[in-house]
């Protein structure tokens, strides 16, 4: 009998976006040195997603507070702790944070539950991260807050107002035109 293959039209909730597997692929790229025989082989992205148990939760209003995250990330699992993030240089918070779990399950159920649903009159976005390195919580924007807030050009009370890129060539694309 020939092996019938089934295509769903909607796709699964609980995996890693291709963000997230796109990013780490540069990286691993970037900095891999040569291949050292004797040393096991690293595990690949998609081996450190799958068993992940922390989330990047993004869109986050600027006046969420840890207690708020806690609440409603520990109805799917236990907590092992939140890290929010915060502005580089007014140790602010900026619109994000991490959530990690005891165990990976934990952490789908939340990707799967919770993303896309409001906190703080926001629509959060959370995604499969392979874990919180300290510095990691910085914005990394040139303002010290996210760099997708210097893009943004309409007012938004709960990420601060207006985006960090108003009024001209300043910023990212200003850099580079110097020389043209």
């Amino acid at each position: 009998m020939p092996k019938v293959q089934i295509q769903h039209t909607v796709e699964r909730l609980d995996k890693p976006s291709s963000y997230a597997l796109s990013k780490y692929k540069k990286q691993r790229r970037r900095d891999e040195p040569p291949a050292d025989p004797a040393r096991p082989p690293s595990p690949t992205p998609e081996d450190r997603l799958a068993n992940a148990s922390t989330l990047y939760i993004g869109n986050l209003s600027f006046y969420t507070t840890e207690d708020q995250i806690h609440e409603l990330f520990s109805k799917t699992g236990a907590l092992r702790r939140i890290v929010m993030g915060l502005d580089r240089f007014t140790k602010t918070p900026c619109g994000f944070c991490f959530v990690e779990y005891y165990t990976p399950q934990e952490a789908r159920d939340a990707l799967s539950y919770i993303s896309g649903t409001k906190l703080d009159e926001r629509i959060i976005r959370a995604d499969i991260d392979e874990g919180f390195t300290e510095g990691r919580q910085y914005g990394r924007g040139k303002s010290g807050g996210q760099v997708r807030d210097e893009y943004r050009e309409e007012f938004d009370p709960g990420r601060g107002g207006y985006g960090g890129r108003r009024g001209g060539d300043e910023g990212y694309a200003g850099e580079f035109n110097e020389g043209l």
